[in-house]
């Protein structure tokens, strides 16, 4: 079995990772590895950049994923700035304000996921991409999921956030899940 180190620390991207990637080994990011500037105008530039940086500092392939939550009204935004755009706290309560007025398909949005496997070479190992089609809630609902999961209305009903949907469906159905499968493929 490949060792594979995940370039993250995020302690949430981590757990679902392995959840959705069972038959791979990964390893944490180890705490001396560098923070890479995420120079990147795309979610896949960004996820080659974290990749590469973990990968040459390990001397193992490393994982990288790039995602965010992209807003039609916003113009796509946060897009690539989703984790910086403003802070944590910020984001559930900025994006409510900023879509104030705004009702049903005006408030369309999709989760994107790129996924990395690089090689400390630079080679390309495996690359892939998911969405998540939803709509932004008009208030958090659910304990579930992390980021802006609690305001994500899950298509093609639009009743549930993902916060509020079981582990088990948002793997299902998520970015983050189709964009792992689709790597794992990819891999065989």
């Amino acid at each position: 079995m490949m060792k594979i180190i995940l370039a993250t620390r995020n302690a949430h991207k981590v757990e679902e990772m392995q959840q959705l990637l069972p038959d791979l080994e990964l390893l944490s990011l180890p705490d001396d590895a560098p923070d890479p500037e995420e120079t990147g105008a795309t979610f896949l530039e960004n996820a080659r950049i974290k990749a590469l940086s973990a990968a040459q500092h390990t001397g193992l392939p490393a994982l990288a994923d790039d995602s965010g939550i992209c807003i039609d009204a916003l113009g796509g935004a946060p897009g690539v700035h989703s984790a910086r755009w403003v802070s944590e706290e910020n984001w559930i309560p900025e994006v409510l304000k900023k879509l104030d007025g705004k009702v049903g398909s005006e408030r369309s949005a999709r989760y994107v996921c790129v996924l990395s496997l690089m090689a400390p070479d630079g080679t390309i190992l495996a690359e892939s991409e998911g969405t998540f089609e939803g709509r932004i809630a008009g208030e958090p609902r659910g304990n579930n999921g992390f980021g802006y999961d609690p305001i994500f209305l899950v298509e093609p009903d639009y009743a549930q956030t993902v916060g509020e949907i079981s582990t088990e469906e948002k793997h299902a159905r998520s970015h983050r899940g189709v964009a792992a499968r689709r790597l794992y493929e990819n891999l065989h």
